[in-house]
């Protein structure tokens, strides 16, 4: 049977594989770089508190990869990083955002910002990926997993200066089922965090942002939702105040359903939208909110 390398960021990513190990039909092997995962894979612990810049890790990834048919990592900015590092050191093929498995060195993916979907044929002896994982539904074996520390050695290179995460409870937006993102007319930090973050604790939600919101410093930039962010594929996405640029629907494309509320009755996220409301978010989504809150203590 063909075996897989599993590389992850953070212990949660090793539960998203399971689905896309099977249409595969290849054997897990973690490399677990940020965090140790609770999965049946056999894990390899590369024991790093925080993960490396990939230019000075990429080379002994490669090195581990050789033993191996396939190297893999649910999408996502830091995977693709490192996995196109490790494809040049090896001189494999990489496809990134597989939606679709036709055969062994065949995959489907979206391209053009997700405006159409490419099948592609790969040739060679190793083959590196990336995922989407809502395209692949089924979780990963239950149980111990077997785990075996490894040493990759880390190279001259880029050096992380800083590093800040944002605090607090709500989900990861690559695991939650229900997002809700806001955009530039939220105009404020304050009034971003009071609108869009009070209705998705409502929702018991993540929250995201677009890249204009981002770049104005309303949100952080580990909210980015879209093909320059994080690509996500929850039960319900609430678009506030969005009005549904290329690089944006590239990222919310996968989605179950799409609500779209925004005053502009042409903006393109109605396009794409399941449900949509012309309105003001301003009035909208606290209204929203406090009918929401006063269900949920009436429960």
């Amino acid at each position: 049977m063909a075996k897989i390398l599993l590389v992850t960021f953070g212990p949660q990513e090793a539960g998203l594989a399971g689905g896309f190990a099977t249409q595969l039909g290849a054997e897990v092997t973690v490399l677990a770089l940020g965090g140790v995962p609770s999965v049946g894979f056999p894990v390899l612990d590369a024991g790093f508190a925080e993960v490396p810049p990939s230019d000075t890790i990429s080379a002994a990834v490669a090195e581990l990869a050789k033993g191996y048919d396939y190297v893999v990592a649910v999408s996502s900015l830091a995977a693709k990083d490192l996995l196109a590092r490790v494809a040049g050191h090896l001189d494999w093929p990489l496809v990134n955002d597989v939606t679709a498995i036709h055969g062994s060195h065949e995959f489907q993916h979206p391209v053009a910002a997700g405006a159409a979907v490419e099948t592609v044929r790969v040739s060679g002896y190793g083959v590196i990926l990336t995922f989407r994982p809502a395209a692949f539904p089924g979780t990963a074996p239950a149980g111990e997993s077997t785990k075996e520390s490894v040493s990759l050695a880390v190279a001259p290179g880029s050096r992380r200066t800083e590093a800040a995460a944002r605090s607090g409870s709500r989900p990861d937006l690559a695991q939650a089922k229900v997002i809700v993102s806001g955009g530039r007319p939220l105009q404020t930090a304050e009034k971003f965090e009071q609108i869009i973050g009070g209705l998705a604790d409502a929702l018991g939600g993540a929250v995201g942002a677009t890249r204009a919101a981002v770049d104005s410093g309303i949100a952080s930039n580990e909210l980015q939702v879209g093909q320059t962010g994080k690509i996500v594929a929850p039960d319900l996405y609430i678009a506030a105040g969005i009005s549904g640029s290329t690089q944006h629907l590239a990222g919310i494309k996968d989605s179950k359903v799409i609500v779209a509320i925004n005053k502009d009755p042409g903006a393109p996220i109605f396009e794409v939208a399941d449900f949509g409301l012309v309105a003001d978010l301003f009035e909208v989504v606290p209204e929203l909110t406090a009918q929401i809150q006063q269900r949920a203590v009436a429960l």
